[in-house]
């Protein structure tokens, strides 16, 4: 796999390339689908298969502080990315000078001239260029003007949901992370670095918990989920609490994640967590001690479902 975050990298056009472009926050099946057929038309031309992304996401310099919790952050997503065996990534800055291209300068400039596409495939809602004036239509058009074709890929629905990042969004916000792996394909994920916590976990409850400040800008509803630590190259079980820690009566919002059967420090260390099943809502105890009483239940329960999926 190539990256690409300048144009002005490439030395001359890719071989017969079959690209896609959009921002794929969330990397989902909808996403994923059309990467199936970017990959399936690049072999039959013997081209290059290409993706075009974005840093940040266009509607962060277009709307500023508008625009919802990303999904997938960039290296998550450029990660995910790779693993599609896409041959190119083109991963541009979008910057206000971008937003002004018109669609037609966009398709001549940097499609045509620049990356030379023999192939192009969009999503059904697909626009482009300044003020999204570019469509289907006019990509068509210049498609049949400048040589490439066009394929349009059909939504993509699960279950009478429509697969997109709005839906996966509402889930993950909601705690229902069993249903945005079907739209995602995978288990949310969000990373965070370990930093000191309250100093609660061993001292007061006798379970250690990793304190996380997020990269991320989604985060799953309050509550208690079981989950999958990701330290180093090594998986580990574990458990994570969302939420503002009522029973102390502080009301400051936290990612806790106590991990099973280990004992080493994580402080300052990037740990990456899956969610894999939500076990309840975050409750007020009236003590330190019945808390630990629940959350030793709630290891039993987990270690249940951890037995189950490995």
């Amino acid at each position: 796999m190539t990256l690409i975050s300048d144009l002005d990298q490439l030395e001359g056009p890719l071989t017969n390339p079959v690209l896609t472009i959009g921002n794929f926050d969330g990397m989902h099946k909808g996403h994923l689908a059309l990467f199936d057929k970017v990959k399936e038309r690049a072999k039959s031309l013997q081209g290059q298969s290409a993706v075009m992304t974005f840093e940040p996401h266009p509607i962060k310099v277009i709307m500023p502080g508008n625009g919802p919790p990303l999904i997938t952050p960039i290296q998550q997503k450029l990660r995910l990315m790779e693993g599609t065996g896409i041959d190119v990534i083109f991963c541009l800055p979008f910057t206000k000078e971008f937003a002004a291209i018109s669609a037609r300068d966009f398709v001549k400039d940097i499609l045509v001239d620049k990356i030379g596409i023999k192939e192009i495939v969009v999503g059904y809602d697909y626009t482009f260029g300044h003020g999204r004036g570019g469509n289907i239509q006019l990509l068509k058009e210049m498609g049949s003007h400048f040589g490439f074709t066009v394929h349009v890929v059909d939504p993509v629905r699960i279950n009478n949901t429509l697969v997109s990042s709005t839906s996966i969004r509402n889930l993950v916000q909601e705690g229902n992370l069993k249903e945005a792996k079907k739209l995602l394909g995978r288990d949310y994920q969000i990373s965070g670095t370990v930093v000191k916590g309250k100093d609660r976990g061993d001292r007061l409850l006798g379970f250690s918990t990793a304190n996380l400040e997020l990269i991320d800008e989604l985060t799953p509803g309050v509550g208690v989920y079981a989950v999958r630590a990701h330290i180093d190259d090594q998986t580990y079980y574990g458990l994570t609490n969302i939420g503002y820690n009522p029973t102390f009566g502080e009301g400051t919002f936290s990612v806790e994640t106590h991990i099973l059967d280990f004992s080493r420090d994580l402080l300052g260390k990037t740990i990456r967590v899956d969610f894999i099943e939500r076990l309840r809502d975050e409750k007020t105890f009236e003590s330190a001690k019945e808390l630990a009483e629940q959350i030793g239940k709630d290891i039993v329960r987990a270690r249940g479902l951890f037995k189950e999926i490995s």
